[in-house]
């Protein structure tokens, strides 16, 4: 399948700005600015179709950003991320009870912000990524007594509906971090399954009736086959489907729901606990084989290895205030901490907090506000072999110590379907406080970076 050129989804982004204001929602004569969808029921058979047991849908999400100031270099990109799924029903289709069928697709446009001008970790967007048409999830769901046991399996990514290591408050955000977080995305090998990648896998999640609720998943270890290069070009349309290679990544999460609101359909306050374990070897990011720097001249330049990588995690969602009698108004809050060995990785430490609130302004209910930051820590060996090079060169570098962001977002619900989002994003020690490439002067950081943008979210 060839890419959509970029300028498709740069139409789609201008007409949604050109179709109303961008304040309160008003109604047209067709009703355009009432309807779920942009483009309606289908005369009928988009209802049609989902009584019968197929869901079609598809979702356009556009940024616009800008750093005006810091980073590698100064520019304004455009990226967009057109996604379309089909969920099969087989319980309406064929009278199998509980059974499902799931399918994912993307078509990646533009170019990100962060790999083109501001050489961080903490991607300043959840969809930057190499452009190009990509399958994501394809897989096979079962679910039995009363939907307390779901097995899945096929392909598969960690973000499935935002189950592991995920806060359902962080999602509004638009740095990647808020999402799937760097110390998984940088850690893990290519990546690891998230997004632009899904995986092979099987992932099974019991429940019980006090609400308390495990969830374990085994995936492939590496999205990408082994070799040199992007690992989004190795694996550039998301049809490997490896399996065995790489290792396997194995995840484990108890989730405590608290708050329960029956008329809701995901408790508005849990807590998870949760690890991982990868089974592939990782090179030590300062000592060599016999125990030396890799910056001492002396050194063999192969890098001792490490069997296996792991990491633990908590996750905590909660519904902080809601005014009386205001169902779809209130404050909610995250914090989420996790680790790993900092012998083997880049960021050994990563700790996010946030707070959203929504309805915050008279007779904008729906709309949402956010504040939230992120602080990723290098780790200790990677810190130390900044030291080492520096003083086995004799030439002042910075040395590598942590990357963090602070963002604040507003959404703005034009419509039903269509959701504007202004943003604004302060990055510090971009790459951890990486040294500038050329031609800026030796051993001068990367400078802090502020990012302005917008995003556009139509839902089709």
């Amino acid at each position: 399948m060839r890419p959509l050129p970029a300028k498709f989804s740069t139409v789609l982004f201008f007409v949604a700005v050109l179709l109303g204001p961008a304040g309160k929602p008003v109604a047209a004569e067709d009703g355009l600015f009432e309807q779920q969808t942009l483009t309606g029921d289908w005369r009928g058979m988009r209802k049609t179709l989902k009584d019968a047991g197929i869901d079609l849908n598809a979702n356009d999400t556009s940024d616009m950003l800008s750093n005006p100031v810091g980073g590698i270099k100064q520019t304004t990109i455009y990226e967009g991320l057109l996604t379309m799924t089909l969920n099969l029903d087989l319980e309406k289709l064929v009278h199998w009870p509980g059974a499902t069928i799931y399918g994912e697709a993307y078509q990646i446009n533009g170019r990100g912000l962060s790999r083109s001008a501001l050489g961080n970790l903490l991607a300043v967007s959840n969809i930057e990524a190499l452009p190009g048409a990509r399958l994501n999830d394809l897989w096979f769901q079962q679910e039995l007594l009363d939907r307390q046991l779901s097995l899945r399996i096929g392909q598969i990514a960690i973000d499935d509906e935002g189950e592991f290591y995920y806060s359902q408050y962080g999602l509004n955000f638009i740095n990647s971090t808020f999402g799937c977080p760097d110390i998984l995305s940088t850690d893990l090998p290519s990546g690891g399954p998230c997004y632009p990648f899904a995986v092979p896998g099987v992932r099974l999640r019991v429940g019980a009736s006090s609400g308390l609720n495990f969830s374990g998943a085994v995936f492939n270890g590496n999205p990408a086959p082994p070799g040199p290069g992007d690992p989004q070009v190795r694996n550039s349309g998301g049809t490997n489907f490896l399996i065995g290679e790489g290792g396997t990544l194995a995840f484990a999460q108890l989730v405590y729901p608290f708050d329960v609101k029956p008329d809701l359909p995901a408790p508005p306050s849990d807590l998870k606990l949760g690890g991982w374990y990868h089974t592939a070897s990782f090179p030590d990011l300062r000592r060599d084989t016999l125990g030396r720097s890799l910056a001492d001249p002396a050194s063999s330049g192969i890098a001792a290895t490490h069997r296996g990588s792991f990491g633990l995690y908590t996750v905590l969602d909660k519904l902080v205030w809601q005014p009386p009698d205001a169902a779809n108004r209130g404050l909610s809050g995250f914090l989420r901490v996790g680790g790993a060995p900092g012998d083997r990785n880049l960021i050994s430490l990563e700790i996010d907090a946030g707070l959203t609130y929504r309805g915050l302004l008279p007779g904008r209910e729906a709309d949402l506000t956010g504040l939230a930051a992120s602080y990723g820590r290098i780790g200790s060996a990677a810190r130390g072999l900044a030291r080492d090079t520096v003083l086995f060169t004799g030439i002042e570098q910075p040395v590598r110590d942590y990357e963090a962001v602070l963002e604040l977002t507003y959404q703005l619900n034009v419509a039903p379907w269509w959701v504007l989002q202004p943003d604004l994003q302060a990055i510090f020690h971009p790459g951890g406080h990486a040294t500038a490439p050329m031609p800026a002067p030796v051993g001068q950081p990367i400078p802090n970076a502020l990012v302005l943008g917008v995003r556009s979210t139509i839902t089709f």
